[in-house]
């Protein structure tokens, strides 16, 4: 069971995102009914740890195991969702990954409405070019920091 439900006002969503960076890129997923592109990640699992979470959707959305190398952002995110327009109230935990097997990566994965998902290698030096969430990944990522960090963010 996915750690998400709703209310009368929106809904929670408790949320993993992978940072897979490989030569100054970073892998992130775009489906076909989203204009933006969004992290490699998904929905913690009740009784799941987040990083038993990001390392299955890493494998779910890549084929690819991999490991966790270190934790980096906690992100507090409140928002309304474009396609859906459902409120969001998100807590996400943002893990860097060592990327692995990258030449075999696929993507198999679909959204909960269906629709089919892709990954695509963004260059980190030109996030600033693309839709992305989250936002504060073009300038985060730039210079990593050691150190875990708390981002909250909220939009209207």
């Amino acid at each position: 069971m996915d750690l998400t439900f709703k209310t009368e006002n929106g809904r929670f969503n408790y949320r993993v995102g992978a940072i897979i960076i490989h030569d100054n890129k970073i892998l992130m997923v775009k489906n076909e009914l989203s204009p933006y592109f969004y992290s490699v990640g998904g929905r913690v699992k009740l009784n799941e740890t987040a990083e038993q979470a990001v390392l299955r959707e890493v494998y779910e959305e890549t084929g690819i195991h991999m490991e966790v190398d270190r934790l980096g952002f906690v992100h507090e995110c409140f928002f309304v969702e474009e396609v859906t327009k459902e409120r969001f109230h998100e807590l996400s935990f943002y893990f860097y990954i060592k990327a692995k097997d990258i030449e075999n990566i696929r993507s198999n994965s679909y959204t909960e409405l269906g629709a089919k998902e892709g990954l695509f290698w963004l260059p980190l030096d030109r996030l600033n070019e693309f839709y992305i969430y989250p936002e504060f990944f073009r300038e985060k990522l730039l210079s990593p920091i050691t150190e875990l960090q708390h981002i909250l963010t909220v939009r209207e």
